[in-house]
């Protein structure tokens, strides 16, 4: 479907292409880093879009729905930034149900969610396949860290301030902006403005 022409879609337009032209054929995840998260899964959502208008059929996930349950976090000590930070997602399910499967291509089914952390309960798994050439849009809090940043083909990094102590933690320990692919200013949220990251 046709997106209607804003400041904001040309920009995600010349992103899209940037991502597709870097990365070619086959399956692609992109990351979606920033301390903001109304500010960042809009902008996974809206580029989302904006990579399927382009004719790649793209998925989307959120590492918010892989987070570990409030029962399974309290083994890992009192409620703390540090501990949210260091222990509050289940990195390990999420690369066995989601990253893996989806990079394995063909008939394998992935997986996109399976916590949700309003409820504390497990969500019933939904299978999900998808053709040969296929873009993953993913965003989430310390989404660059060490232990994940091999999965990605794109790093985007929506720049602000550290808003709690846990992503200043974040922000001192793994630099996101020294590994990203792309640094955007959205302090004009209609009018994105790519910014020099660290890596340049």
């Amino acid at each position: 479907m046709k997106l209607v022409s804003t400041p904001r879609v040309e920009y995600l337009r010349t992103l899209a292409a940037e991502i597709l032209n870097l990365n070619g054929r086959g399956r692609v995840i992109v990351a979606v880093d920033g301390a903001d998260a109304a500010a960042r899964t809009a902008f996974a959502d809206d580029l989302a879009a904006v990579l399927d208008e382009a004719g790649t059929p793209t998925y989307r996930a959120s590492l918010r729905y892989f987070q570990r349950s409030r029962e399974d976090v309290g083994r890992f000590g009192a409620e703390s930034a540090e501990r949210h930070y260091r222990h509050g997602f289940d990195y390990s399910a999420l690369r066995r149900v989601l990253l893996e499967p989806f990079r394995l291509g063909g008939s394998t089914g992935f997986v996109t969610q399976v916590f949700d952390p309003d409820r504390d309960s497990w969500i019933e798994p939904t299978w999900t396949t998808a053709p040969v050439d296929a873009l993953l849009v993913i965003d989430g809090e310390f989404i660059n860290r060490g232990e994940l940043r091999d999965a990605w083909n794109y790093r985007i990094l929506l720049e602000s301030e550290a808003t709690s102590e846990a992503d200043y933690l974040y922000q001192k320990e793994e630099r996101p902006r020294q590994v990203a692919s792309a640094v955007i200013d959205l302090s004009q949220r209609h009018l994105p403005q790519r910014v020099f990251s660290d890596s340049c």
